[in-house]
């Protein structure tokens, strides 16, 4: 895919049929229309997941609910998603809560870097301390009327850079394009961070203002092509990239009939059984076969320069969102934080979705 192209998609509409086999009448009478709107292509890891949920929904209703998708900010730009779910401009939405740091200051508290190994145990933690964790809930649901259908991540982000890293002196100095708390993940390892658009990064790797880019998922990276100039992918230690979340309008969820939300639930679950897994594992291997075709070269910090990553980097982190962010906003961010460290431990030696140069030993 070219790169100029990720964030630029039409809207793709879904087929309707007719409804049978449910068992409410009024439901069987009426159809369902949902836009779905995100910020990126259909073709990003999220958007498959996405994809996979929207389709499912539509099929599983017998085509009675109808979903109108519109991608690479087609109907709202990047910052509006959350604002239009919460005033049904659009009924659904994926949400990167990096772009909502002000208006997501709780969600905050579930986006760090250094604290766990596997994505698809990162989504499990995720769903556990919202259900657990009030103020985490009333933060999207009464505030931005938005309920969490489910929630995602954008998989692993390997440092990319034009020359190797083998050691965090390497890092030291070097401009990085960050974005979220990657930004602070650099600057704490010694780098520049660099804030950037996305569809700057490429134009920037190129005229040699940027040495590397972190905080791009490996999916993107590749899509975007940014291995053309910055050939090394490099696996710090760092763990999942990003949580988001797929959302959608308390109102529109509240008219659903029954059915429908028993359909949604039903195929959540299936998300957090392993569809989720199996959908990001195709695409990354996908990807990485790709990556190695073209030229990508994949490597790893030694365990002893991940532990000093780490070092740097946790609980520190951590410890900055509850003093100037959960504090302030008067949230109990200390146990926030002990339910999350909770569900790592439940779930984190469990998680099996590969990091992409796990991925590369195995081809």
């Amino acid at each position: 895919m070219d790169r100029r192209t990720f964030f630029k998609g039409g809207a793709a509409l879904a087929g309707a049929g007719m409804l049978g086999g449910l068992s409410l009448p009024a439901f069987a009478q009426k159809r369902i229309s949902i836009k779905f709107d995100s910020y990126v292509s259909e073709s990003a890891g999220p958007s498959r997941l996405d994809q996979w949920f929207l389709t499912e929904l539509e099929r599983r209703t017998k085509g009675n609910v109808r979903v109108r998708r519109y991608w690479s900010q087609s109907l709202n730009k990047v910052g509006e998603h959350l604002s239009a779910v919460r005033d049904t401009t659009s009924e659904m939405s994926l949400i990167a809560p990096g772009y909502y740091q002000a208006e997501l200051p709780v969600t905050r508290g579930l986006d760090w870097y250094f604290r766990m190994n596997r994505a698809d145990a990162m989504q499990l933690v995720c769903r556990d301390v919202y259900q657990q964790f009030e103020p985490l809930r009333r933060e999207w649901e009464e505030r931005h009327r938005a309920k969490v259908m489910y929630w995602t991540n954008w998989y692993y982000a390997p440092l990319v850079t034009r020359e190797p890293i083998r050691t965090l002196d390497d890092i030291k100095g070097k401009r990085i394009r960050g974005y979220g708390v990657a930004t602070e993940v650099i600057e704490r390892l010694g780098g520049t961070a660099v804030p950037m658009a996305a569809p700057e990064v490429y134009a920037a790797l190129e005229r040699g203002v940027l040495d590397g880019v972190y905080g791009f998922d490996f999916i993107t990276s590749v899509a975007y092509k940014l291995h053309e100039i910055a050939p090394h992918f490099t696996d710090i230690g760092d763990g999942p990239h990003a949580p988001s979340a797929t959302v959608i309008s308390t109102a529109t969820w509240n008219a659903m009939p029954p059915d429908v939300q028993r359909v949604c639930n039903e195929l959540v679950e299936e998300i957090y059984a392993g569809k989720y897994a199996e959908i990001f594992g195709a695409a990354a291997r996908e990807y990485v076969i790709k990556a190695k075709a073209e030229g990508v070269r994949f490597t790893a910090l030694s365990d002893e320069e991940k532990q000093r990553a780490r070092a740097v980097v946790q609980p520190a982190q951590v410890q900055g969102w509850v003093d100037r962010v959960a504090g302030p906003a008067g949230v109990d961010g200390a146990r926030m934080q002990a339910l999350i460290d909770e569900a790592v431990r439940k779930y984190d030696g469990h998680g099996r979705l590969l990091r992409p140069i796990e991925i590369a030993a195995t081809l």
